[in-house]
């Protein structure tokens, strides 16, 4: 446990080191106004923070959150469903095959026209983006389970409650979780683009206003921000992995 941890951490600062060397070596390159040093971001995040992005913050982690937990729940009841009925599973198949591809975010003004512009349209956009990828994950993982392990748990007398608990969630919790890692960083892109439309809370508010008002330090602060959240939301994966799938730590 504690060489993972060692060498986790190791990763951590191996890519935040490069990352930050990268972009202070193009600041000074470049020598823009437009591109501001990390060094004079990093001091400035502590008074952009006191003034308001915090209110910012907290409103785009709350739509995060609840649209993921909507659509994680969504989506792991629809696998389910179209695991355990076959014919409701060949016809959301197709459903899901044709709606995969349709680009979401082409959406946006008609959700916008049905549901307002406050935080329903944001998080039923993010909703609407990583629920049929959800929805596939989940129901690939269930297909993928060995027959011989229904065999063994029936053979014992093992009820739907029972496959259901010791079975089918244990199996598909990996690659749930790996859906999740995708589905953050994909969440955090489409609450950006919508709340540059229609609000005044919310990181892409503020990092937008930012740029509009020239005030690039406070812009890159708040992408640094948003970025680390972004970082620890799947830091937080890991950790229930490794609390979860413990068979495959082993």
């Amino acid at each position: 446990m504690m060489k993972r941890t060692k060498r986790l951490l190791g990763r951590i600062f191996m890519g935040a080191l490069l990352l930050n060397v990268l972009w202070f070596l193009a600041a000074i390159l470049l020598d823009t106004p437009a591109l501001v040093d990390p060094v004079t971001v990093y001091g400035q995040i502590g008074r952009v923070w006191q003034q308001s992005m915090s209110l910012h913050l907290l409103a785009s982690l709350r739509r995060i959150i609840i649209g993921i937990a909507i659509a994680l729940l969504f989506g792991l009841v629809m696998a389910l469903a179209m695991y355990r009925y076959r014919s409701f599973g060949q016809v959301m198949d197709s459903f899901v095959y044709f709606c995969y591809p349709v680009p979401k975010l082409a959406l946006l003004p008609v959700i916008m026209l049905l549901a307002g512009l406050g935080d329903a349209t944001k998080i039923i956009m993010i909703v609407l983006i990583i629920i049929f990828q959800i929805i596939i994950n989940l129901r690939d993982s269930l297909r993928n389970i060995p027959k011989e392990s229904f065999l063994v748990l029936t053979s014992l007398g093992a009820t739907h409650r029972q496959l259901l608990r010791h079975l089918l969630l244990p199996a598909i919790t990996p690659e749930a979780l790996s859906t999740l890692r995708v589905a953050i960083g994909t969440a955090i892109s489409v609450l950006f683009v919508t709340e540059t439309y229609g609000t005044d809370r919310g990181m892409g508010f503020f990092i937008v206003d930012a740029w509009m008002r020239i005030s690039y330090t406070e812009m890159y602060a708040g992408i640094v921000v948003l970025g680390m959240s972004g970082f620890f939301f799947f830091l937080l994966i890991d950790m229930l992995e490794a609390k979860l799938c413990r068979w495959r730590n082993s």
